[in-house]
């Protein structure tokens, strides 16, 4: 039994009432979020007919996100962090009201839709690296690979709950109330913002936000080898191992599903998803860990392993859905676990490692590799797998990713010697 609960995920972050709060709020808020994930794309679609105007999204969130990503890190490194969480919610709060306003008015105009989309993301790209910035500031170091794993670990949850939700609700409720269950759910957040002590942050004398505080931050991620590792790794993994933009044509093609979705559809996008929740469940052992650097490198060498699986089984496949979708889904699942415990040590090590004063701004870069790295891939992999098809792009791409990551960990070790004195 003690075995057993040494597995499963290290709840100890949430005996801090701050962070309890925080988390409390995104267990509600992250179900809201995605109810408007799929509701916008769903909603433009029912205007358009189109899945080009569909396809859009990306562009309009992507251009505000990594704008405002960066300067937000700025913000959050000259600014009470407290009040600046608050503004952006009250800004997610009311954009996610713009959108029920729209959709309950019966909005025809697909730009309007577009633009209050843009204006989301631009507040999300704010508020996203001034949270990751206040975990240090709230929870000894101890206990930040488990709060980051946590983390996570709703973040999946609602990706799986959340479409699934949606998707059944938008024939019943329609577009205006999805809407305003996400814009209900944001308070929580605003509640548990609120409830923080306050933030402030030891600014250098004669600095300010703006385009040269970004730059002072690129400069500072250049003078640390280990961090800019981490988001070289990164990329590496999620631009050439991120065969999402291909789930599609690999459901209809290899595994033999109806042109518009299906059985093999759905398992696919759900496979990743819950790997990457089952894996922050058995998690426990994260905060056991102090080679944190070595466990980010062997973490995406098995995601390159699953991705090499899942194309392989693919490419087995031949219209087959048994046993290969099942092979399949399995290989992808355990790549989505894979990226969770990635994704925990590099938050904690980007947490610990940079100095307080740098650290929204090199979270800012983080949500950007984050976000950027697998828009990237989408598109590199649907123009690979249209010349040589989907399963040799998908294997391809995982072959590069331990290929590229055995290099760049060779060409600056100092990644994989990366310790942190773990307590107890």
């Amino acid at each position: 039994m003690r075995r057993l609960r040494g597995l499963l995920a290290d709840t100890r972050p949430l005996k801090v009432p701050a962070y309890r709060r925080l988390f409390t709020a995104q267990i509600v808020t992250v179900i809201g979020a995605q109810l408007t994930v799929v509701t916008v794309p769903a909603q433009i679609y029912s205007m358009t007919g189109s899945s080009a105007y569909v396809g859009l999204t990306g562009l309009f969130g992507l251009v505000p996100l990594v704008i405002f990503g960066l300067y937000g890190g700025s913000l959050a490194d000259h600014f009470d962090r407290r009040r600046l969480l608050t503004f952006t919610t009250w800004g997610l709060i009311l954009t996610s009201a713009a959108f029920w306003v729209q959709a309950a008015l019966g909005n025809t105009n697909v730009w309007l839709l577009l633009g209050i989309f843009s204006l989301q993301q631009a507040f999300f790209g704010v508020n996203q690296p001034t949270r990751s910035a206040v975990l240090p500031r709230i929870l000894p170091a101890e206990l930040l690979p488990a709060a980051n794993t946590l983390n996570m670990t709703v973040f999946t949850g609602g990706a799986i709950a959340g479409p699934l939700v949606g998707g059944a609700l938008i024939p019943v409720l329609g577009f205006s109330w999805l809407y305003l269950v996400d814009t209900i759910f944001l308070f929580a957040t605003l509640a548990a913002v609120i409830s923080l002590p306050p933030l402030p942050v030891e600014v250098v004398a004669g600095s300010s936000p703006g385009i040269r505080s970004v730059i002072d931050g690129f400069v500072y991620l250049g003078t640390q080898p280990v961090l800019l590792m981490s988001f070289v790794v990164d990329l590496i993994a999620m631009v050439f191992g991120m065969p999402r933009a291909l789930i599609p044509e690999m459901a209809h093609v290899d595994f033999g599903g109806p042109d518009e979705g299906g059985l093999a559809f759905a398992l696919l996008f759900a496979a990743m998803p819950i790997g990457a929740f089952l894996g922050g469940v058995m998690s426990g052992w994260v905060s056991r860990v102090e080679r944190q650097g070595l466990a980010v490198t062997v973490a995406i060498l098995v995601w390159g392993a699953a991705i090499i699986g899942f194309g392989v089984a693919v490419a087995l496949a031949d219209g087959l859905l048994v046993p290969w979708l099942a092979i399949a889904c399995v290989f992808f699942a355990i790549g989505g676990a894979a990226d969770t415990a990635s994704a925990a040590f590099r938050s904690t090590m980007l947490q610990t490692a940079a100095t307080d004063a740098m650290r929204g701004r090199l979270q800012g870069v983080f949500i950007v590799v984050v976000a950027g790295g697998p828009r990237v891939a989408d598109v590199l992999h649907g123009l690979v797998a249209g010349q040589v098809g989907t399963a040799a792009a998908t294997i391809g791409g995982g072959v590069l990713v331990i290929i590229g990551t055995l290099v760049a960990t060779a060409w600056v070790p100092a990644l994989v010697r990366y310790r942190v004195p773990r307590a107890g």
